[in-house]
């Protein structure tokens, strides 16, 4: 039997949040959209990623009624904690920039945004995994899936990340700038016995380890570890020693069951331009950001309310796409890369021959970040949220 075919103004390519929030907009202003989404929509609401949603997309959400279980349930927080060679130093960048994040798990958020959908009778199609997108620059560009629907529209929007479909098909017109760091990430969610309070880093010379709020007993923990290094190589003996070595003085809660452990790949890249035809590219299949700042998932969100507004635009704005979005993901990627410079200690013979006095030229900038001035201004700015306010996309097409 044929496959049935869908015939639709915007074909968006993963579920994730930039996709399912452009599609909530372009929804909400009469565009007819498609979401195509290759795993089940069980898994997809439980994938624990991100955990601080920045100011700006709280505004946005919000003016789009997208935000109600995340004012209800998210926690404001607006200070981190820096630990290094026994000091604690805070900055808190909710009052010297006057923006806070809410703790609000970003797999809540996705069930949020899938639920708005199903209200207004377009659920995304799980299950559903995109093979190929054709005729992209044609007069109607077409996506076929495996055991699904061919999709025929007018755009095909790739949120379905680095390696995804639409980054590949984009290739090779684009270019892609990457940077590998000297170190990988262990990232661990953990039981805990109470709630973590907020954000802590910690330098140390056996290497950074982060502790971060997730939910009122479950935490988000990091421990830079060798590149290439495997989940084997940590049993959870050894994650709770580290930690409590690490981040000493950051009065750790007690923690229980690891409930998940993965190996973060730390790499970062920019894919330019991020459109090409009638494909365009938002969230992490245009640009991958390290965990560095909790910046990934807002950039995707900033992506998708542009492309809303040039979707919603027309032709014009969707031309000036790549040239809107490029400056806020580089300036991004920048504060993202000197936030890893100062938590990480200098690679090879320079931090070994005497580690303390890395550690030492890292306090003295912490030392800045406690005073205000100009300099801890401008990192707290950058820290609760880079880049401009996102758009907010117009209300319906009147008839």
């Amino acid at each position: 039997m044929p496959a049935r075919t869908l015939r639709t103004q915007v074909g968006i390519i993963g579920a994730g949040p930039a996709g399912l929030v452009l599609a909530n907009l372009l929804t909400a202003a009469g565009i007819d959209c498609v979401v195509l989404e290759r795993h089940s929509r069980a898994r997809v609401e439980r994938r624990a990623r991100a955990g601080l949603v920045e100011q700006r997309t709280v505004r946005l959400l919000d003016a789009h009624g997208l935000a109600d279980r995340l004012l209800a349930d998210g926690i404001p927080h607006g200070w981190c904690d820096f630990l290094c060679l026994g000091r604690v130093i805070r900055l808190d960048y909710g009052a010297l920039s006057g923006a806070r994040h809410r703790v609000y798990p970003q797999q809540l958020l996705v069930r949020d945004l899938i639920a708005s959908l199903d209200a207004a009778g377009r659920p995304p199609l799980f299950e559903c995994a995109a093979v190929a997108v054709e005729d992209i620059h044609g007069p109607r560009a077409t996506i076929r899936c495996e055991d699904g629907p061919t999709v025929v529209c007018d755009h095909v929007v790739g949120c379905d990340g680095p390696k995804g479909l639409a980054r590949g098909a984009l290739s090779p017109a684009a270019t892609a700038h990457r940077r590998r760091y000297p170190y990988d990430w262990l990232a661990v969610l953990a039981e805990v016995d109470r709630p973590v309070p907020g954000v802590v880093y910690g330098l140390h010379q056996n290497g950074f380890a982060g502790m971060m709020p997730r939910s009122p007993r479950i935490a988000r923990f990091y421990l830079q570890c060798p590149p290439g290094d495997t989940l084997s190589a940590w049993p959870a003996p050894r994650v709770l020693s580290e930690l409590r070595r690490r981040l000493n003085g950051a009065h750790l809660p007690r923690i229980g069951a690891l409930t998940e452990t993965r190996m973060l790949r730390m790499r970062a890249d920019v894919t330019e331009p991020m459109a090409r035809g009638r494909l365009l590219l938002a969230g992490d299949a245009a640009h991958v950001l390290t965990p560095s700042g909790a910046k990934g998932m807002n950039l995707a969100v900033a992506d998708a309310a542009d492309l809303a507004e040039a979707l919603i635009s027309g032709p014009a704005a969707l031309d000036g796409y790549t040239a809107r979005r490029l400056p806020d993901v580089w300036r991004t990627q920048e504060f993202s890369d000197r936030l890893l410079g100062l938590l990480h200690l200098p690679a090879g013979s320079e931090a070994a021959a005497d580690p303390r006095f890395a550690l030492r030229l890292r306090l003295a900038t912490l030392e800045r970040l406690a005073v205000p001035g100009p300099f801890s201004v401008a990192f707290a700015h950058s820290y609760a949220g880079s880049g401009e306010e996102p758009v907010s996309p117009a209300g319906p097409r009147q008839p």
